[in-house]
């Protein structure tokens, strides 16, 4: 006889505590009762006969075992909803939602600008003038890919390569980083300068965990360059404010500039002499989607509206990039 398999819905239930490590808000976060959620993870915990979930009075917490098990559930409900996007897929195009994780570098300055674009008009022939329901999440890097393997996200937009396994990428534009400083420093305004002519400096960088802080610091390394370490910040703004204090200079995406360079504040942008320092930024998506063809039609529509957002972002089209 065979032995009781847990069910989906037991698995999502899971995930979901996993995820907001609270009953309440985990059930509010599938439209079910709490204790249709405990119900469905106890029933899990006796079909797999070992415990799960630590409940204590003021969190919940997941043993050993339930750490792994939640890590294998997120692939497995992964693998699940991509069978419901087959069958969409094959109906029509664009079909269901769109998750869709982007970082904080490139959120505040890309989105705004970017969104009414892809909004507007009917939507463009290729994809039967449809755009999908957008829901948007942001999120660190390695965040937003534990949620695209997981299943939570659709796709990432994000700096690349990434490097993981399972994640295939399409590349989107190139961006080139600027030099700000205060607007008495001696780099202040230059345009065509040497990455050299940052040696000896000290830059302010984000702190551990943002892409963009490990692009800077490569070319800190190239130009002999040094971080401030006492000084870190969350927020590329945080970061230009402190510039803006006469804490020293920092380098930043070009898109962020029109954001957070405004006149009267007493800063100044600097461009470098090419090929600038820059980075590459595209989609990443689970390599088991059965959305490849939607995906490669929304980078094309992004790409095509980027001259539209004003913004100095040089479209890449070498296609797509699958990595197993």
């Amino acid at each position: 006889m065979a032995s009781p398999q847990p069910t989906v819905t037991q698995l999502r239930a899971l995930v979901a505590v996993a995820d907001h490590r609270h009953f309440g808000r985990a059930a509010a976060s599938l439209h079910v009762s709490q204790p249709t959620l405990s119900s469905a993870v106890a029933a899990l915990e006796r079909t797999l006969a070992v415990s799960l979930v630590e409940r204590t009075t003021r969190s919940v917490l997941l043993t050993g075992v339930g750490e792994e098990i939640v890590r294998r559930a997120r692939v497995v409900l992964g693998a699940v909803d991509d069978l419901t996007e087959v069958a969409l897929r094959a109906r029509e195009p664009f079909a269901g939602d769109l998750s869709l994780g982007v970082i904080p570098t490139i959120a505040p300055y890309l989105l705004p600008r970017l969104l009414p674009a892809l909004r507007g008009g009917d939507g463009g022939a290729d994809t039967g003038g449809r755009t999908p329901p957008l829901r948007l999440r942001e999120a660190q890097t390695e965040t937003l890919l534990a949620e695209l393997r997981g299943g939570a996200l659709d796709l990432a937009l994000l700096a690349l390569p990434n490097d993981e396994p399972g994640i295939g990428e399409i590349p989107l534009y190139d961006e080139e980083f600027v030099l700000v400083t205060a607007a008495a420093h001696p780099l202040a305004g230059g345009s065509s300068l040497p990455v050299a002519a940052l040696g000896g400096q000290e830059l302010l960088l984000l702190e551990d965990g943002h892409c963009f802080r490990a692009q800077a610091l490569d070319v800190c390394h190239e130009a002999g360059a040094q971080e401030r370490t006492a000084l870190r910040a969350a927020s590329l703004s945080t970061i230009v404010q402190m510039v803006a204090g006469g804490l020293g200079l920092t380098l930043l995406p070009a898109a962020a500039v029109p954001v957070e360079v405004g006149e009267g504040r007493g800063l100044a942008v600097a461009t470098f002499r090419h090929p600038a320092p820059h980075r590459r930024v595209g989609l990443a998506y689970r390599t088991t989607s059965a959305r490849l063809a939607d995906w490669t039609l929304l980078a094309a529509r992004i790409r095509a509206a980027l001259p539209a957002t004003g913004l100095d972002l040089a479209p890449v089209l070498d296609g797509t990039v699958v990595k197993g």
